[in-house]
């Protein structure tokens, strides 16, 4: 299993990014998939979740209405999409896939929001 995240950089508050998570080695058209973030000398939290088909969504209250999950099975990718950024969203991003007994991790991608 590969997950490689991209997307992250610094950005103004206010601004956008769009996060990516190019994943390999499993059968991504059957996988849910998360996004999470550590912000420093925090713990990991989830963001946003994703259901294989793309049908279903769940993000968490500090991101809903601002960042948005969505998926390209075709080109096993899941993305998430960061508007109205502020700096409190300043962290490491991290890219999921939850598998019964064990969880897979991308490297993580940065994202700086400061002016």
């Amino acid at each position: 299993v590969q997950l490689v995240e991209s997307g992250g950089g610094l950005v103004q508050p206010g601004g956008s990014l769009r996060l990516s998570c190019a994943a390999s080695g499993f059968t991504f058209s059957r996988a849910y998939m998360c996004w999470y973030r550590q912000a420093p000398g925090k713990g990991r939290e989830w963001v946003a979740g994703i259901t294989s088909t793309g049908d279903d969504t769940n993000h968490a209250d500090s991101v809903k209405g601002r960042f948005i999950i969505s998926r390209d099975n075709a080109k096993n990718t899941v993305f998430l999409q960061m508007n109205s950024l502020k700096p409190e969203d300043t962290a490491v991003y991290y890219c999921n896939f939850p598998r019964s007994g064990t969880s897979y991790w991308g490297q993580g991608t940065q994202v700086t929001v400061s002016s």
